[in-house]
């Protein structure tokens, strides 16, 4: 894994984080248009940069399309990964 690949698999990390926060925010404060808003601006910006990643790196999860060979198994385990080798 390069360098511009794992900051990507990072940046994809740091708004699914954003998403799960704002997620359980609005399960308590469902008419909150702001923090709507905030959650539909981190959603837009994850379906992006996973489409992104995809397209240059294949899938992110196993429930995505691939080529064949079936191209999930090529991709590091998340453990295997060395976070800061490019810090």
């Amino acid at each position: 894994m390069d360098c511009k690949q794992l900051a990507l698999l990072k940046e994809i990390m740091e708004i699914s984080f954003c998403l799960v926060e704002t997620n359980l925010y609005l399960d308590t404060h469902p008419t909150d248009e702001r923090a709507l808003r905030i959650h539909n601006t981190f959603a837009k910006k994850y379906d992006e940069l996973t489409n992104r990643y995809r397209m240059k790196y294949g899938p992110l999860m196993p429930t995505s399309m691939s080529k064949c060979p079936w191209q999930w198994i090529e991709s590091p385990w998340p453990w295997e990964i060395d976070y800061s080798k490019c810090d």
